[in-house]
Parts: structure tokens; sequence; C-alpha cells
């Protein structure tokens, strides 16, 4: 981990980025499992450090949520986060578009993720595409008990650090996996964005 704390003084939620469908698939699915664990507003606000009224417009539809958001709400519910971005009933062959994707955004725009699965809560395993900006940290708070995360970069130089296991530098074509129950980082170390592979496994998450 590096010696300063990288995360931001506030966490906002991002009113700009992705689509009306994403926005109100995130505050369907957020409502279905608000009520599958019967949770309120009030108690998941508690338990994220996110604010209550931030939270029902999010259920709502009215905003959508950076990154880092969906993390906390993810992590407060103790399920994966693609429970909240995609939808689980899809089965059979899935064909995910380049032009019809969509991709979720730090609050600054810095450090984008794309989901290249289509959810499913007996499929404990995540897929993802990372960009991250040149010299950009992007700073993630520890994930549900028992979490790995195993990385590969295809373009770019990244050094990753997990808990308080040594930093790790990785070029084109290393890989890493890594214990991600614990708070990690992602900087990248060279003049041209990062492009990363990550792969997330779970293991007792709630049912989502």
């Amino acid at each position: 981990m590096p010696d300063h704390d990288t995360r931001p003084a506030t966490e906002e939620l991002d009113y700009a980025r992705s689509s009306n469908d994403f926005r109100l698939g995130v505050g369907n699915r957020l409502r279905l499992l608000l009520a599958h664990q019967g949770r309120s507003l009030e108690r998941l606000a508690a338990a994220s450090g996110l604010g209550e009224a931030s939270i029902g417009k999010l259920a709502d539809g009215e905003i959508t949520p950076s990154l880092s958001v969906l993390w906390k709400i993810a992590n407060a519910l103790g399920v994966p986060v693609g429970s909240l971005i995609s939808d689980r009933r899809r089965r059979g062959t899935f064909v995910l578009r380049n032009e019809s994707k969509s991709v979720i955004s730090s609050s600054d725009g810095h450090f984008t993720s794309r989901a290249l699965f289509p959810h499913d809560s007996k499929r404990l395993v995540e897929f993802y595409e990372l960009n991250v900006a040149p010299g950009h940290e992007e700073y993630c708070e520890a994930h549900t008990p028992g979490t790995l995360e195993s990385l590969v970069v295809v373009r770019g130089c990244v050094e990753v650090t997990s808990g308080k296991e040594p930093a790790q530098t990785l070029g084109e074509g290393d890989a890493i996996v890594f214990e991600a129950d614990v708070p990690h980082t992602y900087r990248n170390l060279g003049s041209v964005a990062a492009l990363l592979y990550l792969v997330i496994s779970y293991v007792n998450v709630a049912d989502a």
C-alpha cells in the first residue's frame, strides 16, 4: 500500500456517465436486493458510508453511480458488484457487442471498468476490462472475505499493491493473483493508458 491515502475526501455520485437504461437497471436491481435481504435504505446507508438520500436517488434510477460507489454498495450488501450491473436472468449464449457496452467510471474518469459477463449468482466469478489513465492510482476498498483478483496486463506498465504485501510491478503480458479482501491499488507507471483484464473470484457471498 502507498504511504498516503489516495481515497477521495468525499464519495460523490456521478450524474453524467452512462445511459438512462443503465441507471434504471441498477436502481431496479438495488431495490430487488434490498427487498430480498429485508434491508432499508437507512441501513444500507449506514453500512456503506453513503448518504441515504443519494442511495434513494440511485434506487429510483435518477442518478448514475461511480465505480467506487457501486463497490461500496455491493460490499455493504455482501454481493458481487455484478449483481448490481448485469441481468442474471440471461441464459444460453450471450454476445456483448462493443458498440453497446456499458462502461463504469471513477468520479474523475481516470479509471474505467467494463463488465464482460452476464451476471449469474450461481457462478461466483466476474470478468472485467479495466483502463487506467497515465499516472493514475486507483484505490480499492477491501471486498468481501475470501475474494481473489487475477489480473493480466495487456498494455502498459502498472504497479499493484494488496494490503501489506510489497508492491508488484507488472509489464505487458505479466499476470498476478492477489487477495482482494484487503485494501488494494492499481497505479499506472507509464505514459499511455494501461489496459488490464481482471477476474474476480468470490466465496461466501449472499445470494444475489
